[in-house]
């Protein structure tokens, strides 16, 4: 059997409506909001009997997609949002975008606040990492040139 596609990558957040506000103002629209719950979900995750909030946001090219959720019951039990770029496990999300100067002007209304300073890599692209709502590390890149890959 065959791998279809990635179809979300999930971020734990506090404050749902402002991360679904940040993530709107990037680009992403909302495809729908709803509460899981009930036995069945708890059999999912190992949590038991939960109760939990989520929005699916979806990248414009309709290929990706995000799901945000806010843990009613149980409460969420780890913090990884102030960890280093280095950290292990899944850290951050990168978006490519059309104008990265125009998005982090949009992005710092939001509070986004840079996390490095923005660089260009060859004649390739010009990358930044950004700090979003709760801490949420987020990368953003754009792409200046076709992309080329070098043998090695």
């Amino acid at each position: 059997m065959a791998l279809k596609r990635m179809d979300n990558v999930g971020i734990v957040v506090d404050d749902l409506a402002a991360t679904i506000d940040f993530f709107r103002e990037l680009g992403l629209e909302l495809e729908g909001r709803a509460m899981i719950e009930g036995e069945w979900a708890g059999r999912v995750t190992g949590l038991g009997n939960q109760r939990v909030e989520i929005a699916m946001m979806r990248t414009p090219d309709g290929h990706g997609r995000l799901e945000l959720s806010r843990f009613l019951a149980p409460a969420a039990v780890a913090d990884h949002r102030n960890a280093p770029v280095n950290a292990l496990g899944y850290l951050r999300v990168m978006f490519a975008v059309d104008d990265i100067d125009e998005t982090l002007e949009r992005l710092r209304k939001c509070g986004a606040q840079l996390v490095g300073e923005v660089v260009q890599y060859k004649d390739a692209y010009r990358l930044c990492y950004i700090r979003g709502p709760e801490g949420l590390l987020i990368g953003l890149a754009q792409e200046l040139a076709e992309r080329k890959y070098e043998d090695k």
